[in-house]
């Protein structure tokens, strides 16, 4: 009985695993896992690029992606087929500087169709603060001080989206029109506030800083 039962078991097996290969699934932990892929390398721009209309002002120093300039720009990724991703960076913000972390997005001038997670702790014109999902989600509290490190991280999975600033979940929002599906991952540099108020204009150019850029996909 226990010859029959243990040559039973045997044959289920062997017809289990071939039908597995034949449906072309693998046994789970035979499942590839999604790992995280480095983006820059802290030496140069490899991997990037801008729009030639507007190039912006974007170069490597001490081991950090740095954007400035008067004028609005964007670093894009090479690839435009990003979908399904956790999309993580360490940042640095001038104060009183904009800035954005841009994903599914369009190779543009201006500013790009596509989401973005908002890098802003103290620009004055704009009250949507880092951490909120422009147009959709809006963060008014200030999560953090300008010109202190920071890492914001975006999980995109179909049409929900998640938004971490150093690991606290600030955003959680399914985009029922699923409007941005597929695109770059870019890096925004915005044009200067000009302050007014005083008996002379006076000009805070934005400094962002990038310093860890990093992608695991998603299936």
């Amino acid at each position: 009985m226990k010859y029959l039962l243990a040559s039973s078991l045997f044959t289920f097996s062997l017809l289990f695993a071939g039908a597995q290969e034949r449906s072309g699934e693998r046994p789970a932990q035979e499942k590839k896992v999604a790992e995280w892929v480095q983006l820059f390398n802290g030496k140069d721009l490899t991997g990037w690029k801008s729009h030639p209309k507007s190039p912006g002002e974007w170069k490597v120093v001490d081991g950090a992606i740095i954007g400035s300039g008067m004028k609005v720009s964007h670093l894009f990724t090479e690839r435009d087929d990003y979908e399904n991703f956790d999309f993580r960076i360490e940042a640095w913000i001038s104060d009183k500087g904009n800035s954005g972390q841009f994903f599914r997005t369009k190779f543009e001038t201006g500013y790009p169709k596509g989401y973005e997670a908002q890098i802003n702790s103290t620009y004055p014109p704009d009250p949507q603060r880092t951490g909120g999902l422009y147009n959709f989600v809006k963060i008014l509290e200030k999560l953090h001080e300008p010109e202190v490190w920071f890492t914001q991280e975006v999980i995109a999975e179909g049409n929900h989206i998640q938004i971490l600033v150093n690991d606290k979940k600030v955003v959680d929002y399914v985009d029922a029109k699923n409007t941005y599906s597929k695109g770059h991952l870019a890096i925004q540099h915005h044009d200067a506030y000009v302050d007014k108020s005083g008996a002379s204009p006076k000009t805070y150019d934005t400094v962002i800083k990038v310093r860890k850029v990093e992608v695991k996909e998603l299936p």
